[in-house]
């Protein structure tokens, strides 16, 4: 009988150990909970040893658990390096590219691009994650990252789009004209909820008043759009986004939220031949990206 663990092994012993239950391991897997009771038991048999006690709260790693789970990570981060160091070997543009952007930017910004990326390299699948969440580019959560920052993190490589601009808009059909800065606080707000990500923006809306005129609340900035549209109220927006909208008018712009745009990739990966065939092309397409994110007409 073969007692040795495999990589099935381990990758059980490890998300046991980072969901702390079955079902929580179960989720994570894609699997159900008697089959992971039943893989986590083969392995403890396997080694002759306990590897989690079992509580009503949920299972928690013993000393000989410890040392399986960390030996499990130490290969699944290999595993990772080792995929991003092969992937940098293909030879010419094909295949899927993982990029990871806001749904607010692909809507505004980044969905025209898309289509003429696919004209330009027809043999590259771009698999585009739309989420508000950043994406890990270290465990290859994507290839590539679009999105708004301060600055790129120090392991990440990548080049500056543009800057983006903010300002205040409103439906048309409310007659507001420009607005003094005094007069913020009297506007119809459409604001961000408590759920909706934008720290910034909360604390911009707090320091100004502008918090306590809130009358609707949206959890994306493209919720927010489309409340303003229907004339419900005023909202901070990116030009690129509300710009365009003939039926939106610039009250006011405001600086104070104004960030670049960032394209970032991990360094194993830019020079593989698919990665660096969507940066260039994204680096090329920069002058209409920067007109488009600066609200220019």
């Amino acid at each position: 009988m073969n007692n040795r663990l495999d990589w099935n092994d381990y990758q059980t012993v490890l998300r046991i150990a980072e969901a702390g239950s079955l079902s929580g391991a179960a989720h994570l897997a894609g699997s159900s909970h008697p089959t992971m009771f039943r893989r986590i038991n083969a392995v403890e048999e396997k080694l002759g040893v306990r590897l989690f006690e079992r509580f009503r709260t949920g299972y928690r790693l013993t000393a000989a658990g410890e040392e399986v789970a960390k030996t499990a990570r130490e290969m699944e981060d290999l595993a990772i390096v080792t995929e991003r160091r092969v992937a940098g070997r293909d030879l010419r543009p094909s295949g899927i590219v993982r990029l990871a952007t806001t749904d607010t930017l692909l809507h505004g910004l980044l969905a025209p691009q898309v289509a003429r990326l696919r004209h330009s390299e027809p043999e590259i699948v771009l698999e585009v994650a739309v989420s508000n969440e950043i994406a890990d580019l270290s465990v290859r959560e994507a290839d590539i990252a679009i999105r708004p920052a301060a600055s790129p993190e120090e392991h990440l490589v990548g080049r500056r789009l543009g800057r983006i601009r903010q300002a205040i808009y409103g439906a048309r059909s409310l007659g507001l004209g420009e607005v003094d800065r005094r007069e913020l606080s009297g506007l119809p707000w459409i604001g961000p909820s408590t759920s909706m990500a934008y720290p910034q923006l909360h604390l911009w809306m707090r320091k100004r008043g502008c918090e306590r005129s809130c009358i609707c609340r949206m959890d994306s900035v493209l919720g927010m759009h489309a409340a303003v549209r229907a004339g419900i109220g005023v909202a901070l927006l990116p030009c690129y986004l509300a710009e365009p909208d003939a039926d939106l008018q610039r009250l006011m712009e405001v600086e104070d939220l104004a960030a670049d745009l960032w394209m970032l990739t991990h360094p194993d990966l830019r020079y593989t031949a698919r990665i660096r065939a969507v940066l260039d092309f994204f680096g090329t397409a920069r002058a209409e990206l920067v007109e488009t994110i600066d609200g220019s007409e």
